[in-house]
């Protein structure tokens, strides 16, 4: 599959507007702010949407997943205080944009991917961009133990619950960037949780988002 990696001056403008308005929605670390500058967006999506690639829209991406909303990715990756050289897990690559956000901002990034057919068509739109990022593909819950533990893990999809192989996977002083479905089912409450060194968790509240729901196993699309 071939893509069209064409990023000119139209897509840099309305990248550099997308940013002027996360700056507004309380968005204020630089290096997030940058990585939003620099990764194309369009690039992650069909074609038809490319008009529409830098507006704080999330859209869909087949197998029943979205790229989320540019302040969402901004607003987990200010969360999680990314330090360049760090190893971090992303549990659901979907489109590809986040982890790609994630490794510009200097992150060694491993993430998972369970419905087959988006594994292998984000898997070869990131193999043709430059972007260093390790995909794998899998269930969520279970994390990456052979290449734990790891500084920062991510999760991009609605977890019922907090993962305990996830949190085993943590460093000590480690954080934790999860939506946890709200009681209600009205969507999730995205957490920070901090592992501290004793091994007890520190857990901080950031408001309401929505995003898919975080599914046990591979997927079989």
């Amino acid at each position: 599959m071939s893509i069209n990696l064409e990023d000119n001056y139209r897509h840099k403008g309305m990248r550099k507007q997308l940013v002027d308005l996360l700056r507004t929605k309380g968005i204020s670390d630089e290096k997030v702010l940058a990585a939003i500058n620099e990764v194309p967006r369009h690039v992650f999506l069909d074609s038809s949407f490319v008009e529409l690639a830098y507006q704080d829209m999330a859209f869909p991406i087949g197998s029943g997943q979205t790229i989320s909303q540019p302040h969402t990715v901004a607003f987990q990756s200010q969360l999680l205080d990314i330090q360049s050289g760090m190893k971090v897990l992303e549990i659901g690559t979907g489109s590809g944009y986040q982890a790609c956000v994630l490794a510009v901002m200097g992150a060694k990034v491993f993430s998972i991917e369970r419905q087959r057919n988006l594994y292998f068509k984000t898997k070869e739109i990131l193999e043709q961009l430059s972007f260093r990022v390790k995909t794998f593909l899998g269930d969520g819950f279970e994390g990456l133990p052979t290449y734990a533990p790891f500084d920062r893990i991510i999760i991009t999809a609605g977890a019922p619950t907090i993962p305990e192989k996830l949190i085993e996977q943590l460093k000590p002083n480690g954080i934790m960037v999860i939506p946890i479905d709200d009681e209600n089912g009205n969507g999730q409450k995205m957490l920070r949780i901090t592992k501290m060194a004793d091994g007890s968790l520190k857990q901080e509240e950031f408001g309401d988002f929505r995003f898919v729901p975080m599914l046990k196993g591979e997927g079989k699309d």
